[in-house]
């Protein structure tokens, strides 16, 4: 985009030295009431162009500030949601917390044996040593399905 402007602007410039050299002629101007410049038609143009190239630079400016200060309310907007999304998050951890400490123990499962109910006795439980990854299902071995 870089090379793209500096081509645009190379251009009107050459247009402007060119158009001031075959217009050397005198010509008048009156700024305000009662006050009258006289100077080459060459140099009015210039001069015109450099206050013409000021006022955008200043309006550009202008721009960038305004939009700076926009963007700097969206960012404390956003630094306040995320404090108060951050208080939450921090509430419903407290909250699980609690939660998990109100839930009953199991009695029955241990660090190294898992109970399982059998279905020939509804009150006995069967120990088996945990030698299979957790994520195993435990059945109770076939003989203990079958009903006597």
């Amino acid at each position: 985009m870089r090379q793209v402007n500096f081509t645009l602007i190379f251009v009107i410039c050459l247009a402007v030295v060119l158009f001031a050299i075959e217009n050397t002629q005198l010509v008048s101007i009156k700024v305000v009431n009662g006050v009258q410049l006289t100077a080459p038609l060459s140099i009015e143009l210039i001069i015109t162009l450099g206050i013409g190239a000021v006022l955008a630079w200043v309006f550009s400016v202008w721009t960038t500030v305004q939009e700076l200060f926009v963007t700097r309310e969206a960012l404390q907007a956003r630094e306040v949601e995320i404090e108060s999304l951050q208080s939450d998050l921090e509430r419903y951890k407290a909250e699980l917390e609690e939660q998990r400490l109100l839930l009953p123990s199991q009695a029955t499962v241990t660090s190294d044996a898992v109970s399982v109910a059998t279905l020939s006795e509804p009150t006995a439980k069967t120990v088996i040593p945990r030698s299979e990854p957790e994520s195993a299902i435990l059945t109770p071995p076939p003989s203990e399905l079958v009903p006597d």
